[in-house]
């Protein structure tokens, strides 16, 4: 039966996470419903992460299979017009059999974007994480380069978190500013449950002077999530490349988040 993969954008403000639930909005099942629609037939939905209630996507990538026969531009068109407006189909591909969302992929990249200022957003509110006290990005960005590398990354898992192992291969990291608004750019091959918004939660507390540049790696060594602070909120976290074996030819990586170039490629960089 031939495979479709979907890159796809949305914003997580009203769902209550990627997988479907029986008594909560997930974006799968607003999805699976949509293809449903075009092919004329029940599809189950993969999708290359499970992103939390809140969280958005600027290119999450998805597969299904299908034995309906439709043009790229039908699956794109017909899945958007089924779609709520805050989730989007952008691209459709034909993809070998065994291609699978999550499981051939090489890497994933997140944005996570703080709107750094005195006075709260009124717009775009659940689009940003808002930090009221003066952020230092240049400290923020010494501290992110000890977490860069193959790591065991348990201080910043999630009590919850089902994986097996906790170690990581953080392949690129930044925080940059432009303007009021700091992004943090993360690279790795997987991630942990709550893995990037505790990291940003630990930067943070870098950036405001609440705790020194070396406490990154001594949070990241303890292999304690007790002492790794806060977890950051939702909001600012968005999931912004998936990238696969480039003789599929995919897009990897979203251009834009928030109006603003996304680069989150280390060559891009």
């Amino acid at each position: 039966m031939p495979r479709i993969a979907l890159g796809i954008e949305y914003d997580g403000s009203i769902f209550a996470g990627w997988q479907s639930q029986a008594h909560a909005h997930g974006i799968q099942a607003a999805i699976e419903a949509a293809v449903a629609h075009v092919a004329d037939h029940p599809a189950d939905v993969v999708a290359a992460g499970r992103t939390d209630a809140g969280v958005h996507a600027a290119m999450q990538v998805v597969h299904f299979d299908t034995h309906a026969t439709r043009t790229e531009r039908s699956w794109v068109l017909g899945t958007n017009s089924k779609l709520p407006k805050q989730v989007s189909v952008l691209w459709a591909r034909d993809v070998p059999d065994d291609f699978h969302a999550r499981y051939s992929a090489r890497s994933r990249s997140y944005n996570y974007f703080i709107l750094n200022r005195g006075v709260r957003p009124a717009l775009g509110a659940q689009q940003i994480t808002w930090v009221r006290e003066p952020l230092d990005h240049e400290r923020m960005h010494a501290a992110a380069q000890q977490l860069a590398g193959e790591h065991d990354f348990s201080s910043f898992r999630a009590a919850e978190c089902q994986s097996r192992t906790a170690i990581r291969r953080l392949q690129f990291i930044e925080v940059r500013r432009f303007n009021e608004t700091l992004m943090i750019a993360v690279r790795a091959n997987a991630f942990l449950h709550h893995m990037v918004r505790n990291i940003a939660g630990v930067l943070i507390a870098v950036g405001d002077g609440d705790r020194p540049v070396e406490w990154v790696a001594e949070v990241l060594e303890a292999r304690d999530r007790r002492l790794g602070g806060v977890t950051a909120p939702p909001n600012g976290l968005y999931l912004s490349g998936v990238e696969y074996d480039s003789a599929l030819q995919l897009p990897s990586h979203a251009t834009q988040i928030l109006g603003m170039a996304c680069p989150v490629n280390a060559n891009q960089v």
